[in-house]
């Protein structure tokens, strides 16, 4: 597996990451076992970042991530972890806090339920509206001089946002949705990231699974799949957006691979600074990220299968439709 630096200063990562919110319950029910056998293929293949948030299931994601990860060499794995969204007994929504005095709780619940002593880049989940990013950042950076944090990252934040924050502490990396049918970063956070040098650890690059090639109309009506109320998966939209699908899929046919992997492929092959991030919980969907004929993920094999004209040319055909 080929492994590229998160930003300047950042940690080397594999050249996809695995997500692990959707073992928890975000995208319904999932199976606890499947899960771990899921990290383990990664690891093995691998993989050595895995993302993580404490608020997913309200710490069984993180649980299970340690569970998973007894007996593997910690200094193997990359640890990603978001922090600072707050939620009820009812697993309802109630805002941010990314306040230093929480940010050092949070830290302390993570270390326990993961069972590691440092975590590698540790990020709040969003901005929190009443904290400055400035404060967020250097609470981040004393855990780091104490030497629970390796690196800092951000998720979900503006262009002048990341430049506030980057002029606290080297950030490593960015965390923000980046697919084919989701690129407003390219207008101003990309190269703001790029200015910097900072990279982007790019999520939903499958758009929630509605690019995988696997949706049908219909799907998401599970308890805690989130996906049913989503607006790309809405009635009006998601006809349109599934017609995007059914374009690249000729691609992908005609390529001999599948529609998931023209879309990380394509996502990978934006640049070197770019990490998707694939949020498989079962070993079949891991086995898709692009591949060359050994079986390793690399660039030129990722290039070669998202061919730029090709795909720019399905958007083009999917918008005249």
């Amino acid at each position: 597996m080929q492994t590229y630096r998160l930003g300047k200063t950042g940690p080397e990562v594999s050249a996809i990451g695995l997500g692990c919110m959707g073992m928890s319950g975000m995208y319904g029910p999932s199976d606890r076992g499947e899960s771990i056998a899921t990290i383990h293929a990664a690891l093995d293949a691998g993989i050595n970042l895995l993302d993580t948030g404490d608020f997913y299931g309200m710490g069984h994601n993180e649980i299970l991530v340690g569970e998973a990860l007894k007996g593997r060499r910690r200094e193997d794995i990359i640890i990603s972890v978001k922090f600072g969204a707050l939620r009820d007994p009812a697993g309802g929504w109630s805002g941010y806090d990314s306040r230093p005095v929480a940010i050092k709780n949070f830290l302390a619940y993570t270390l326990k339920r993961l069972d590691v002593d440092y975590i590698d880049i540790y990020r709040p989940a969003r901005l929190d509206p009443n904290v400055p990013i400035e404060d967020t950042v250097g609470a981040i950076g004393d855990m780091i001089k104490a030497g629970y944090v390796r690196h800092v990252g951000l998720s979900e934040v503006g262009a002048d946002t990341i430049r506030r924050a980057a002029a606290v502490h080297p950030i490593s990396d960015l965390q923000i949705e980046y697919s084919l049918i989701s690129r407003s970063v390219e207008d101003q956070i990309l190269p703001t990231c790029r200015e910097l040098g900072i990279s982007i650890t790019a999520y939903g690059v499958l758009s929630r699974g509605l690019i995988s090639g696997h949706w049908q109309k219909g799907q998401g009506g599970s308890p805690g799949d989130f996906r049913g109320f989503s607006p790309r998966f809405q009635e009006g939209n998601i006809d349109q957006n599934l017609a995007l699908v059914e374009e690249l899929r000729k691609i992908a046919e005609a390529k001999s691979v599948s529609v998931a992997q023209i879309a990380i492929a394509w996502v990978a092959a934006q640049g070197k600074d770019i990490v998707p991030l694939v949020g498989a919980r079962r070993r079949d969907r891991l086995t898709e990220a692009p591949r060359n004929k050994k079986g390793h993920v690399r660039r030129k094999c990722i290039a070669r299968t998202a061919d730029e004209a090709d795909v720019r040319a399905a958007l083009r055909t999917c918008r005249r439709h």
